[in-house]
């Protein structure tokens, strides 16, 4: 028979025919609802039969759930060739003639995802898909297995260095490692220490061996990643804490240098000042004699201040700019034995082969106290020509150090700090590879090779896409003219700053290959690093002479102007330089590079056994899944839970952190647990209606197959679906029915006609009840009565007669009263025609009264405490004097103002409790003589007041005072209170120390000395220490800060300040700063005579007290104890932090030799000093020093 082509008709429309009124058995979906039958074919419980159960979790064939066909069932076989031509048909007119159209209504709806979700005849689309792709499954399978991390991942790509391994914050070590590793020279000498005769048996453990094996693992690794501990051990680095970078390299360099002077070949021994060491000169010229004196001083590194957009060779004349000394500043010339006009220079002597910039990123910010990045734009060149920098040494006839050397560099690396904060950051080098001429971005483990220098540009003109593609230019309207110079940006953190125009060309080169025109930009740049153009050397070598080479066996690796890769066999090379490690350091690197293998080939086995049992488990579970569909309801099967089987789809594929119940060996048979969650079962133990989306009809005999390896919990049979839950359903969803109805004759009959006697009902029921879904309905219990406790006081009193209040009521027709009580029929209600309550109205008169006597009892009150009234919580003391008072609780006294506002609705206060004002001694823990402790908890009334009080009220015991004037001791008159009862202090302290929040007084002392009548006689007395200690910093002669003296002139009065038991001296500083306009330098607080110069300490640790007072004095300061930083905000001079205190490199003895700069650091802090400053002629000696060695003059004073 031929093939048969169906088509279906066009659905039938689902809205209402034309004139058709809407009704809510519409609403039910028709006859293959869930619970159509509900108030058609069923009005009673007690009718509902098996099949209307069934068509409530879809189990019925009423309910027209199509049976859908396996999507994954074994497909049958096609017919073979001879059959297929003996059917074939001719073809007239593009159709066969046998072809028959069928045109059906019966034909089910497509099978799809949305529709058959809830289907509970469909099975598919329940995670089957997944297994149906054996490659995507395997993968999945084995990612899922505990086989770890795969070893083979971590094998090295030949196209790309080693990474480093951060080890908590250890970027900064990582990146110079990286550098350093690059300069050839430095590597061969680092591969050629030796250990000494009294150093061989801990040498494995020092810095030295352990940079060998860090670099032969560079050089020679089969892994992408190797993890540097042991180095950071060698040198005792914390790992946790982040250092600055730029110390780093000078310690370790310090480090380094000890090292090699103590190798045998005399190239070794001055390796690093031939590599990384140039020379400095200090001088001053007299203008009159011409006289000099100079100070040599060798650097490692220079530091450059920076400013936004500006030149590196702008910044470098900057640095050696001349200075003049002339007016008060004037030189005192030996030789002209007098002050004489004079300039201070500074020369460039000598550069070193491979030359370092440290850019000064931080500064310090004088508002927030703290270091801030500076977010400065830097342009720097690929070549750099030092030539016009280095001035030559005249006596001795040329360049000092560099005879037939040239002073043209080239870029080859760019350390960047990302991060906005100078307290935190992150460390990464972009170093360039000599050999392959290709720039490498080092972030840790994530090493990255970049075609460009520099990241995506955007100005108003042109966008450059200088990292991403070839450097193509999107030109817009009006675009300059191009330049010969280039500019593009290093791969910075953020876009602030400045921007520049762009260079127009469409085409950008290599770095490395770029031509001597190309610059760079960054703001995140942190040091540059430069090495010196050789005429005939390969790029990339730096002169290192005398050092002996080594050899290379088969298994090593080996370096081919600066491309390293390893090396599995033996090779011939000849023309470029091979650099090979120590024997030891390569022996490590084999061991590592051998477990790597182990690792690698146990994995590839694990993995193997994995793929064996997936194939097993695959098969078993297909032979469930495409035999589990049922096509009828007369075929046997039972109803499982949707998610079980999802689950047991699923699982294999989870994590093992995701299923912490599995219990799967990859070497064994599948156990694959799935917890079973009754959650299809009601609490009858019955299918549950309400859960008929989460069930699936699956064959008995796949469910036997299954059941036999695993548990997918609870199953019940299609008949047992729960008769109790369907029948509680049926019950509410008949209500739903039946209500609107009840509503809508209650509606038409509700109103009272005139003339008809009417019933009361309240009027909140009937608003809830009306709705189509009362919120007061209580399922299975129906609706509360109109007389309910929530409702009836709304129409009854409390003695059950009709309430006096009549907006909570409304009237009803007697008609309207008969369907409710149809509904309710033990409800009793009221006519209108009934009286209201005459008790209660009876009850109202009374209350009027009461409410007058009140009101006339507080007046009274009023009237004979008026001072109290008025008085009491000012704090107005003045018209007390000589007068006998007494001290009551403030608390008191506001609750009772507060009920002679409203006597009716405020309770009256029972008593006067005087007990806070005494501690447990009997005592009091206030002293009446404390201004600090007349605080908002205590009042001061007259005793005449107090006797009223006492007889109005209960009263504890009085606390009587009475300021007078007093004699002391010396005969002094002075007011004071004078109290019977003693002052407990320690009680008194305690109570003071007892707060969350107070506030505290801050007195703003005069920069003058303190005269008689300019302050109180208690504030001299309490800040007398104070004034001795706090006087002005200024010293004759010196101008002052012309910053520090803006906003004066304006008088100082004293401030108020809250504060928490948390709250620093900083933060104290800092509130004042904002009130006060005073910047935080220049404050000097005062508490107790005592100046507070820790800024970290707190309030509660020095002891402040509530209601305390501190001292404010501010400091004067003169320019010359400022130093400037590179946004013109001067900067204090601070001591250097020690960041590698406790570290191997805390101790190095050759650091000040080989960096003698006491400039500011690279952290925006000034170095401690370390020199003697001759006052004559300002030269730098030694601290052992007596005679300055340029002028001859004493030194005494130390900066």
């Amino acid at each position: 028979m031929p093939t048969k082509r169906k088509r279906r008709t066009s659905p039938p429309s689902k809205g209402l025919a034309a004139g058709e009124q809407l009704k809510r058995a519409k609403l039910a979906a028709g006859d293959s609802s869930t619970w159509a039958w509900v108030d058609t074919e069923v009005s009673d419980p007690s009718q509902i039969t098996l099949e209307h159960r069934l068509m409530t979790c879809g189990l019925s064939k009423r309910n027209k759930n199509p049976f859908c066909a396996n999507k994954h069932a074994p497909k049958p076989a096609p017919p073979s060739p001879a059959s297929a031509h003996e059917t074939q048909a001719t073809i007239a007119n593009g159709e066969l003639e046998t072809d028959v159209i069928v045109v059906s209504d019966d034909e089910p709806p497509p099978c799809n995802k949305k529709e058959c979700k809830n289907n509970p005849n469909c099975l598919n689309y329940l995670g089957q898909l997944q297994w149906e792709d054996e490659a995507t499954a395997r993968q999945l399978f084995i990612k899922a297995s505990d086989l770890g991390l795969n070893p083979i991942l971590g094998s090295r790509d030949p196209e790309l260095p080693v990474g480093l391994k951060n080890l908590g914050a250890t970027c900064y070590a990582n990146a110079f490692l990286q550098v350093w590793f690059r300069d050839l020279a430095f590597r061969r000498g680092v591969y050629q220490c030796q250990p000494s005769h009294d150093t061989e048996n801990g040498y494995e453990d020092s810095p030295v061996f352990q940079l060998q094996v860090t670099f032969a693992a560079l050089q020679e690794s089969t892994q992408n990643v190797y993890n540097p501990v042991k180095f950071a051990e060698s040198l005792k680095l914390s790992t946790s804490e982040q250092q600055d970078a730029q110390e780093f390299s000078k310690l370790f360099m310090s480090h380094l240098d000890n090292e090699f002077k103590k190798q045998l070949t005399p190239s070794l021994q001055t390796l690093i000042s031939d590599q990384f060491q140039g020379k400095l000169v200090y001088g001053t010229r007299c203008h009159n004699c011409r006289y000099k004196s100079e100070r040599s001083s060798d650097f490692l590194e220079l530091e450059i201040n920076i400013e936004n957009n500006a030149r590196l060779e702008d910044r470098i004349a900057a640095l050696l700019q001349d200075e003049k000394l002339t007016g008060d500043n004037k030189y005192s010339c030996a030789n002209c034995a007098r002050l004489q006009d004079a300039t201070r220079y500074t020369e460039l002597r000598s550069l070193p082969p491979v030359l370092h910039f440290s850019l000064l990123r931080f500064v310090y910010d004088f508002d927030s106290m703290e270091r801030k990045k500076s977010k400065h734009n830097l342009l720097f060149p690929m070549i750099l020509d030092m030539s016009k920098f280095v001035k030559a040494d005249k006596s001795v006839g040329g360049v000092e150090g560099n005879e037939g050397a040239t002073n043209l560099y080239e870029l080859r690396g760019v350390l960047l700090h990302k991060g906005p904060s100078a307290y935190h950051g992150h460390y990464e080098a972009q170093v360039l590879d000599t050999a392959s001429k290709t720039w490498f971005q080092f972030d840790d483990e994530v090493v990255t090779k970049i075609d460009f220098l520099g990241e995506k540009r955007y100005t108003g003109k042109d966008i450059v896409d200088v990292l991403n593609d070839s450097g193509t230019t999107k030109k817009s309207a009006g675009q300059p003219r191009a330049r010969s110079a280039k500019k593009r940006r290093i791969d910075d953190s953020d876009d602030e700053g400045a921007e520049l125009p762009l260079p127009t060309e469409t085409k950008v080169s290599l770095p490395g290959k770029a031509p001597e025109g190309d610059v760079f930009s960054s703001r995140d740049a942190y040091m540059l690093i430069y090495a010196r153009k050789e005429e005939e050397q390969s790029v990339g070598h730096a002169p290192t002479p005398n050092l002996a080479e080594s050899t290379l066996d088969s298994n090593s690796s080996i370096f081919i102007n600066g491309a390293s890769r390893p090396c599995t066999e033996s090779q011939n090379i000849s023309g470029p330089t091979i650099l090979a490690p120590s024997q030891r350091a390569r022996d490590v690197v084999k061991t590592l590079n051998a477990r790597h293998d182990e690792a690698c080939e146990l994995y590839s086995r694990k993995e193997q056994e994995v793929k064996e049992h997936f194939a097993e488990l695959r098969e078993w579970m297909r032979s469930v899944y495409t035999h589990w569909h049922v096509a009828s309801v007369e075929e046997d099967a039972v109803v499982v839970r949707r998610q079980a089987l999802e689950n047991w789809l699923t699982k294999p594929f989870a994590k093992p952190e995701e299923h912490k119940s599995r219990s799967q060996s990859v070497a064994g048979d599948a156990e694959i647990e799935v917890l079973p969650t009754p959650d299809i079962l009601c609490g009858h133990d019955g299918l549950n209606p309400h859960k008929a989306t989460n069930m699936k009809r699956m064959s008995r005999n796949a469910y036997e197959k299954l059941s036999l390896r695993e548990d997918i919990g609870p199953v019940r049979t299609p008949q047992e679906v729960c008769e109790i839950c369907v029948k509680e359903s049926f019950t509410e969803r008949l209500y739903q029915i039946e209500h609107p109805r009840s509503v809508a004759q209650f509606d038409e009959m509700c109103d009272v006609q005139q003339g008809e006697p009417g019933y009361w009902i309240s009027k909140a029921w009937l608003k809830g009840w009306r709705v189509q879904k009362p919120r007061m309905h209580v399922p299975l219990h129906g609706d509360p009565s109109p007389d309910s406790t929530e409702f009836r006081g709304h129409v009854r009193c409390e003695h059950d007669q009709l309430s006096l209040v009549s907006t909570a009521r409304r009237s009803i027709s007697s008609q309207a009263c008969e369907i409710l009580k149809k509904l309710f029929p033990d409800w009793a209600p009221l006519s209108t025609n009934q009286e209201p309550c005459a008790i209660c109205e009876a009850c109202i008169h009374s209350s009027k009264e009461d409410k007058r006597e009140l009101r006339k009892k507080a007046e009274d009150e009023k009237a004979r405490l008026r001072h109290m009234h008025d008085n009491a919580l000012i704090g107005n003391t003045l018209l007390l004097e000589n007068v006998p008072c007494a001290v009551l609780p403030a608390d008191f006294v506001r609750i009772w103002r507060k009920w002679l506002s409203r006597p009716a609705e405020i309770p009256r206060p029972d008593s006067v409790d005087t007990s806070p004002l005494f501690c447990q001694h009997d005592m009091l823990v206030l002293d009446p003589n404390a201004p600090n402790d007349w605080d908002s908890d205590v009042a001061l009334i007259q005793m005449s007041e107090w006797h009223i009080l006492q007889e109005l009220y209960s009263c504890g015991p009085a606390v009587a005072v009475e300021k007078r004037f007093v004699e002391d001791s010396v005969g002094i008159l002075d007011t004071k209170f004078v109290h019977d009862t003693p002052v407990c202090h320690d009680c008194r302290l305690k109570r003071r120390r007892d707060y969350n929040l107070t506030d505290i007084t801050v007195r703003f002392l005069s920069s003058k000395p303190v005269t008689g009548g300019e302050h109180d006689e208690g504030l001299q007395r309490g800040s007398q220490h104070a004034k001795q200690e706090s006087g002005p910093r200024t010293t004759g002669g010196t101008r002052q800060s012309k910053r520090i003296r803006q906003g004066r002139g304006e008088t100082r009065e004293n401030t108020r300040l809250s504060i928490s038991k948390s709250t620093t001296v900083k933060d104290i500083k800092v509130q004042l700063h904002e009130s006060l306009k005073i910047p935080t330098i220049c404050q000097r607080l005062f508490y107790k005579g005592q100046e507070l110069q820790d800024n970290t300490v707190t309030v509660e640790s020095l002891g402040i007290l509530m209601n305390d007072t501190l001292d404010l004095r501010e400091e004067t300061e003169n320019e010359e104890s400022l130093s400037h930083s590179p946004e013109g905000r001067a900067s204090k001079r601070r001591k250097e932090e020690k960041g590698f205190g406790g570290t191997l490199l805390a101790a190095s003895a050759s650091y000040a030799s080989l960096s003698a700069d006491t400039g500011t650091s690279s952290e925006g802090e000034g170095h401690e000093s370390t020199t003697k400053t001759c006052p004559a002629c300002t030269f730098h000696n030694s601290l052992d020093s007596l005679l300055c060695g340029m002028c001859g003059q004493k030194v005494t004073e130390v900066v």
